[in-house]
């Protein structure tokens, strides 16, 4: 019976994405809230298959008014999703790290989007870790915000007491903490309260990722929630992809076993550029997580 259900679900959410697809004004779809670009190399995601889907998710430093996609990125995490196993990964690099970034030399990471778009951003990912993302997903903080108010906030465990003067002058609480949309965006981009800074910011932001992944899991039996939801995204959304990759992607996550989620982030050593504060990142350790994961998405160890 369970399994009727879910193939009923299934059934709604692929029509839900059809309809918004032809029926939604172009004028919303090319809304620059959300962007899911599809590499060209991207095959889809094989539900139920053996290959690992990734996901690059940038959230986009841009300024009312600009591009997202030619702004700064500010938080960087690559994805793997494993729809067999329901293993999932997430490895998180530091947004100043001093990388090569295809036909711009070398330059902070987060630049790549500034300099070449989504796509640069890949390759200067694939040139550190050494797998290049299949999609990128780039979106505004105000829409992040919304999103996670729109599923009732979230919950996080948090490994130290910190604060910051501008985002969060009262700072977040040691211990497990519920976030509201403006305070899972100050908790994700605070950097300057943490000690271990760009690096303990990038740990908070795969907190953040968990949190919103269990949210959606315990919410996604509630009729409607899921199509609402999807809905949503896909009015705010401008995208190379077709509906039916986009259910798979929406299907890939909620298969995600929440015990088989893995995370790391890149190490590396604080140091300047000029008078540019840069992170030189441990790329001997970025290309092991890279080959560790790319097979099951899974890590043995950071």
């Amino acid at each position: 019976m369970q399994r009727i259900r879910r193939a009923a679900k299934a059934a709604v959410l692929v029509g839900v994405l059809a309809v918004t697809a032809f029926v939604v004004p172009p004028s919303a779809v090319q809304s620059t809230d959300v962007s899911l670009v599809k590499i060209r190399h991207a095959q889809g995601v094989a539900v139920g298959g053996a290959d690992v889907v990734w996901i690059l998710a940038i959230g986009s430093d841009a300024r009312p008014g600009q591009d997202m996609r030619r702004a700064r990125g500010d938080a960087l995490q690559l994805v793997g999703i494993n729809a067999r196993t329901g293993a999932a990964t997430a490895i998180g690099v530091p947004r100043d790290s001093w990388v090569s970034i295809p036909g711009h030399g070398r330059e902070k990471i987060n630049s790549a989007l500034y300099f070449a778009g989504p796509r640069g951003m890949a390759g200067a990912m694939r040139n550190l870790v050494g797998i290049e993302p299949d999609y990128v997903m780039v979106t505004r903080f105000p829409f992040f915000e919304d999103m996670v108010d729109d599923i009732g906030g979230i919950t996080v465990t948090n490994p130290r007491r910190f604060q910051d003067p501008y985002l969060k002058k009262e700072g977040f609480a040691k211990g497990l903490i519920h976030l509201d949309g403006y305070n899972a965006m100050a908790f994700s981009r605070i950097r300057k309260g943490l000690s271990g800074g760009d690096f303990d910011r990038s740990a908070n932001q795969q907190r953040t990722l968990r949190g919103i992944h269990a949210r959606i899991r315990s919410q996604a039996d509630r009729p409607g929630f899921i199509e609402r939801g999807v809905m949503t995204v896909m009015e705010h959304m401008a995208t190379n992809a077709s509906p039916a990759e986009l259910f798979e992607l929406a299907q890939a996550v909620a298969q995600v076993d929440p015990s088989k989620i893995t995370t790391c982030v890149v190490r590396g050593r604080v140091g300047f550029v000029g008078a540019a504060s840069v992170v030189f990142p441990d790329v001997a350790q970025a290309r092991r997580l890279g080959r560790e994961a790319r097979a099951d998405a899974t890590l043995r160890g950071c």
